[in-house]
């Protein structure tokens, strides 16, 4: 896997980030692929909390490759003791779990399962989200179902259970530094609608997410500027609020269809809740596909 994008960024005094993509033209491969289409093209990042020796590694990136420089940077930063959480189960979070393999690899019981479920299909680039594979897939070791405080040195750290996006979501929320590590529940432009079904849940669960009162919120797929620049705030959960419900508007409000991504999330552009990002186009169009909401 070619690294030559990836970057490592220093969030906060305890906040890594490594980012790849959001390179306009490039691409890991010319044919329809889960790595290009629904994470370098957005834009991904995978983020560490350090303090001392230990790290909190919070998804391990799109491939094995991106999973061990992130483990050669920890080894280079005097780290001995790491945990990984993953946020979700969708491949472009877990596929460079095996650099972990030796590690506690927390998750979602959902994620497990899920996991275990589509096993055979990713080891063989078969899955729902296609080819590359991931093989070996090196599965979670220790499961949650509820909220979960975990510690990183003197860092206390809250793992939460939310349904937006898939019903497996965890986040990571750092109350004393009202840090919010979100995954893929928040997204900038928009939030990638993968169980349509469940659009009116992700309503309530959003405001939920928003009540925990963090200002400096980090999405894995953002703008590396705002990620530098001590994250979004609460108008990223807002803007993905207005955008769930206009959605749902969609099959009274026909004309809404039509609108163009820029157009359809003016209001959120124009408070500087989010920024518009040209691939998210693609992103909006199949979202109202899915639903026709």
């Amino acid at each position: 896997m070619d690294l030559q994008h990836l970057r490592i960024m220093r969030l906060s005094r305890n906040l890594l980030g490594f980012y790849d993509g959001r390179i306009l033209g490039f691409r890991f491969s010319p044919q329809p692929n889960w790595v290009d289409d629904g994470a370098l093209s957005l834009g991904v990042c995978s983020y560490v909390l350090v303090d001392g020796d230990e790290a909190l590694v919070y998804d391990t990136q799109i491939s094995v490759e991106h999973g061990a420089t992130i483990r050669r940077e920890l080894d280079r930063l005097g780290v001995r003791h790491i945990v990984v959480v993953l946020s979700h189960w969708h491949l472009d979070h877990i596929a460079g779990n095996e650099a972990f393999a030796d590690c506690e690899i927390v998750a979602n019981r959902l994620t497990r399962d899920t996991l275990v479920r589509e096993l055979e299909a990713i080891e063989a680039g078969t899955s729902g989200e296609g080819p590359p594979s991931i093989s070996p897939l090196v599965l979670p070791t220790t499961l949650l179902e509820s909220e979960t405080e975990l510690s990183v040195g003197k860092l206390r750290v809250l793992a939460l259970p939310f349904n937006i996006h898939t019903a497996d979501g965890l986040v990571l929320h750092l109350p004393e530094e009202a840090i919010l590590l979100a995954g893929d529940t928040l997204e900038d432009t928009v939030t990638y609608i993968s169980e349509p079904e469940s659009l009116e849940t992700h309503l309530v669960e959003l405001e939920r997410l928003r009540r925990l009162g963090a200002s400096h919120i980090y999405p894995n797929h953002g703008d590396p500027l705002i990620l530098e620049s001590s994250g979004y705030g609460e108008g990223l959960i807002r803007a993905t609020q207005n955008y769930t419900q206009d959605l749902l508007r969609v099959p009274s409000e026909p004309a809404l269809a039509e609108l163009d991504l820029a157009s359809f999330v003016a209001d959120s552009l124009a408070a500087d809740q989010i920024t518009y990002y040209e691939p998210y186009e693609q992103v909006h169009q199949s979202n109202l596909e899915l639903g026709r909401c």
